[in-house]
């Protein structure tokens, strides 16, 4: 077996971080929300999540997603 393992990436990339905070922020928004009843804002944060998830796809394109031309991967 060689010594050297190759990773697939698991999201290690500024594209999938953008992604997960901006996901992360839109959940707890929700989450609060929904615990004082404003359900606008629930629907809000819940188009927040999918703006994240559009903004990943985004920089994921542009070349900031796992073995993009912007990408350089971080040793552990």
């Amino acid at each position: 077996m060689s010594s050297e393992s190759v990773e697939p990436g698991h999201g290690h990339s500024p594209a999938a971080w953008t992604a997960v905070i901006i996901m992360l922020i839109a959940f707890a928004i929700g989450a609060v929300a929904f615990f004082y009843d404003a359900p606008v804002i629930v629907w809000a944060s819940a188009g927040l999540a999918v703006v994240g998830l559009i903004v990943g796809w985004i920089m994921k394109r542009a070349g900031y997603g796992v073995g993009g031309d912007k990408y350089t991967p971080k040793g552990h």
